[in-house]
């Protein structure tokens, strides 16, 4: 078995593809906060394929954890030189093995601020990319202003001190930019909202301005922010994917990665001071996201959420299961077919019936092991951003909304703590209190969940949502999951 790391590369199977370019020649021109399995399935691995064809080697990756949460992280790029292992899981059970050299520096935030702030300084660097998550822009879910109140802005407002959030950090690159004569980078968000350049910009801003409004000007002005659709399907690493690489390619990796075989990035053409050819390697780069990313957004990401909430109430534990499940096939069929697909603009070169299609197969591939949990974590981002919409649309369009409504109620639900069989859930969320809380009154005020006016805004008054939500509910909790979704499929 071979550790992996610079010294051993040569000694791994030849079954396991490795860098041929010299990584010693390799600039940091991106550097990236928040490195974790989606990062290094998707922008470093783009990033690998360029260097592999001889390209971009001036556009190397310096991955940031901002968190102290991340030292897992940081110990383990800085063990194997930040290489790691990307596994790619076939439906048939082929595996395909690569180790992606696009990373050459690991830097953990917490232990040196300034370091971070130094190297996004530096005029090498042209993009500062991010995957913070949905919830890492500091955003209400409802109105979409960012929260002044939030401990580590106001901590990182304080004069002088030490940036410890992602605002803090790349506003201070920004500025010491700005005081040295150097342009701008490019701040490129690779998260999984609507407009998420422009999601980034408003926070970015906000929270330069709240340090100077003069300041908050010349970002929004001054600074690139790019609008991006990614995708890639890319389950959280275990242990037993460490065992699986080990066991097939004798490679010990401490956090591999494993994903699907389709990969996807739509991104506008909108970068201050360049970028590398990405286009050369299948990105899509395109003078608007929109209609991709809604596609994404209100296709995959809301059928996962479609799917992850009653599957897990009715017993299933991955989403394969769930989705060769006929009962649950039908009625993702109906949440994309009579829901999410009339809300939706032309996509152009896009056949939505066939990325449907692919949709349902990738779901279904059985050696992803893609688990319900992951997809129900974090609900209260990703609810108001890929679910609501869709709601909403149909409902000002008088539209059909049964399936949608069942989601919702099939969060409710799992936010009580226990499935059909009475089997409990870990509710994973920032808002969990607050979350299980409201569900928990649902026996005496069937909207108490729905009522949360930060989460859902207005949407509680409206007579049709209020009234099918009561039925469905009432259904989820007295009949069970299956039984529920049976009418839900059967009413017209």
């Amino acid at each position: 078995m071979h550790p992996l790391s610079s010294r051993t590369l040569s000694q791994l199977s030849a079954a396991v593809s490795t860098p041929r370019y010299d990584r010693s020649r390799v600039r940091v021109g991106i550097v990236h906060l928040g490195v974790g399995g989606f990062h290094r399935s998707h922008q470093a691995m783009y990033l690998d394929r360029l260097m592999e064809a001889g390209q971009a080697l001036d556009w190397g990756i310096c991955g940031v954890g901002v968190l102290p949460g991340d030292r897992a992280m940081a110990e383990a790029m800085a063990a194997q030189d930040c290489l790691y292992t990307l596994v790619v899981t076939h439906p048939d059970g082929f595996l395909g093995a690569r180790v992606v050299g696009s990373m050459v520096e690991y830097l953990l935030a917490p232990d040196d601020p300034e370091a971070v702030v130094e190297r996004m300084a530096d005029p090498a660097v042209r993009i500062v990319s991010l995957t913070v998550t949905e919830g890492g822009y500091n955003v209400s879910p409802v109105t979409g202003a960012f929260d002044a109140d939030e401990p580590g802005v106001v901590a990182d407002l304080r004069p002088g001190a030490a940036p410890r959030t992602s605002f803090g950090l790349v506003t201070e690159a920004l500025v010491r930019r700005r005081e040295r004569g150097i342009a701008p980078f490019t701040v490129m968000s690779c998260d999984n909202i609507p407009g998420n350049g422009d999601v980034a910009r408003g926070s970015f801003a906000a929270f330069a301005a709240l340090r100077d409004p003069e300041l908050g000007e010349w970002v929004d002005r001054e600074v690139a922010f790019p609008n991006s659709m990614v995708d890639r399907i890319t389950p959280a690493t275990t242990d037993v994917h460490r065992a699986e690489l080990r066991r097939r390619f004798g490679v010990t990796d401490r956090w591999p990665v494993v994903c699907e075989p389709w990969t996807q990035w739509v991104l506008e053409e909108r970068f201050v001071t360049g970028r590398p050819p990405l286009e050369d390697v299948g990105v899509q780069v395109v003078d608007d996201v929109e209609p991709y990313e809604l596609m994404k957004l209100r296709l995959l990401n809301g059928s996962h959420q479609a799917m992850g909430y009653l599957g897990a109430l009715a017993g299933h534990t991955f989403m394969h299961e769930v989705c060769q499940d006929p009962l649950f096939r039908r009625f993702l069929h109906g949440y994309m077919d009579e829901e999410a697909t009339p809300t939706l603009p032309p996509v152009p070169g896009i056949d939505l019936d066939s990325y449907k299609a692919d949709l349902i197969g990738r779901f279904a591939n059985p050696n992803m092991r893609d688990t319900l949990a992951r997809l129900c974590a974090e609900s209260s981002d990703r609810i108001p951003k890929f679910l609501l919409p869709v709601l909403r649309a149909n409902l000002a369009s008088g539209e059909e909304i049964r399936c949608s409504v069942a989601v919702l109620a099939g969060w409710a639900r799992y936010a009580e703590g226990v499935d059909d069989a009475g089997r409990p859930i870990q509710v994973v969320d920032p808002l969990r209190d607050r979350l299980v809380a409201a569900a928990l009154r649902q026996d005496e005020d069937p909207l108490a969940f729905v009522s949360d006016r930060e989460l859902f805004g207005d949407l509680v008054d409206d007579a049709r949502f209020a009234a099918t939500y009561r039925e469905v509910l009432g259904l989820l909790r007295s009949r069970g999951t299956r039984a529920a979704l049976e009418d839900v499929l059967r009413s017209p």
